[in-house]
């Protein structure tokens, strides 16, 4: 008889002490959740409202949620980035980068003054002048190249304008070629031995470079060589 009176108070005990265990069992969940909840929420809270969803895309300009100044996603930077430097190739051909077209080197009609051949003449007569000159007058006419026909090795020196008078110096320095010596290579020659080839081949129209001094006159006179 007093075990069946005691059978009540175990199950009772019993039932209390499980209610114990689940309730224990359930504040541990609940430490658990309230531990974990504010480590997540100072993440999100570490940006603004306003800026969360650029960082996110990469296309705000907010300091993001950790993931680098500006940029958010690290794709949103590589891909302005990337669209730069794709611009520049892409304005090739312009400005510096492109090269003009190059000047013809050869005159098809008689060249005006702007275009005639800085440092070349063709030479007709030679005048002599006093001997305290120092100096005698080349008759000359200015030109430029022209271009090379079929049936020639070289190009001819086309003239225009009228012929002018420029003096050289008698002790100027003179190289000479074919037909002046018979050589297709530069020969010194004195200005008496031009002198007298140009006397008895009166406006051959051979073409020299020439070099002024300082008083302006000539001083340096070499032929070019045409086949």
């Amino acid at each position: 008889m007093n075990a069946h009176r005691l059978r009540p108070v175990v199950v009772a005990l019993t039932a209390v002490a499980l209610a114990a265990v689940l309730t224990g069992c359930q504040g541990d969940d609940t430490a658990a959740g309230a531990s974990d909840a504010p480590k997540a929420g100072a993440t999100a809270g570490s940006a603004t409202p306003g800026t969360a969803g650029g960082t996110d895309k990469g296309a705000g300009t907010g300091t993001g949620s950790g993931k680098g100044t500006g940029t958010g996603k690290s794709g949103g930077s590589t891909a302005g980035s990337g669209a730069t430097a794709a611009a520049t190739p892409a304005g090739k051909g312009t400005g510096s980068g492109k090269t003009a077209a190059p000047a013809a080197d050869c005159v098809t009609k008689a060249p005006d003054p702007d275009h005639y051949d800085p440092d070349e003449f063709a030479l007709y007569r030679i005048e002599e002048l006093p001997g305290s000159t120092g100096k005698v007058n080349l008759v000359i006419q200015h030109g430029a190249w022209g271009c090379a026909g079929k049936d020639s090795d070289g190009k001819p020196f086309v003239v225009s304008g009228e012929e002018a008078r420029w003096a050289m110096d008698q002790a100027a320095y003179v190289t000479a070629t074919n037909p002046v010596t018979g050589s297709s290579t530069n020969q010194r020659i004195g200005v008496g031995e031009l002198m007298d080839w140009v006397k008895a081949h009166p406006d051959s129209g051979l073409v020299f470079k020439y070099e002024t001094g300082a008083d302006g006159s000539i001083d340096r006179l070499e032929q070019v060589y045409t086949p």
